[in-house]
């Protein structure tokens, strides 16, 4: 049987210096494309790109897809104006990945958002966000730790008869983290499948999709240090055939 072909979403890095300042580089982390690896898939990064026949013909190359980190999601895909706090955004990774998941979900393929993934697979469903952490009411937890992703941090709650609580068979797990934009309303059609203990949306699944699940830390930067991580990468693969 052959692997599977595992699409990463691709972002793009602008020089902000050097001999080409404002040149665009196609890119993903090399920590995705190594998980993958390590649990039976065959990494495709996906490069980003504003044309639906070119998006859809790339899903039809692959198995399944993963959504990867980057950039805050732009708030007027979810009626909202740009708060103060807003970090920086790309819109036209967004429109390049919401059209991702359209024909991933036209496919049937499985799906697996992190980090802006996760976050983007709540957008796209009509869900909303929180621009900055601190402008949801009681959180504490540092939700960004700055630097060493290999390191886990806080704790997540893992909900029972959940996909997510399944997959780890654990109540609680400890995650790294490195974001400041979080779910505000979890849209129509998921369930949380984790929160952190000062009640931050840390994981949402699609109870009614084959595999559909969205986390907001990072897995790929712990598959060497936190083995139990990699179990989410073999679930997408697994859920290819």
């Amino acid at each position: 049987m052959s692997k599977p072909i595992i699409g990463i979403s691709g972002s793009i890095i602008i020089d902000g210096s050097g001999k080409f300042p404002g040149y665009r580089r196609s890119y993903v982390n090399e920590d995705y494309v190594k998980s993958v690896i390590k649990n039976g898939g065959i990494p495709y990064i996906i490069p980003m790109n504003s044309s639906e026949e070119v998006i859809k013909e790339q899903i039809q190359n692959v198995d399944g897809l993963i959504l990867s980190g980057g950039h805050d999601v732009t708030p007027r895909f979810y009626n909202q104006e740009p708060h103060k706090n807003l970090g920086g955004i790309l819109p036209e990774r967004d429109v390049f990945d919401f059209n991702l998941v359209k024909f991933a979900i036209e496919k049937n393929i499985p799906i697996l958002g992190i980090c802006r993934g996760f976050q983007i697979l709540n957008v796209y469903y009509g869900g909303s966000l929180h621009q900055d952490v601190g402008l949801k009411k009681d959180t504490f937890i540092k939700h960004n730790q700055v630097n060493f992703p290999y390191l886990t941090t806080h704790s997540v709650e893992l909900i029972d008869n959940t996909k997510l609580k399944e997959i780890f068979n654990e109540d609680t797990i400890m995650v790294n983290s490195f974001h400041h934009q979080i779910i505000d309303k979890v849209a129509d059609g998921f369930i949380t499948s984790a929160v952190s203990k000062d009640g931050v949306v840390e994981a949402i699944e699609n109870p009614n999709y084959k595999y559909m699940l969205g986390v907001q830390w990072h897995p790929e930067m712990l598959h060497s240090s936190e083995e139990k991580m990699n179990l989410l990468f073999s679930e997408l693969i697994k859920n290819t055939y």
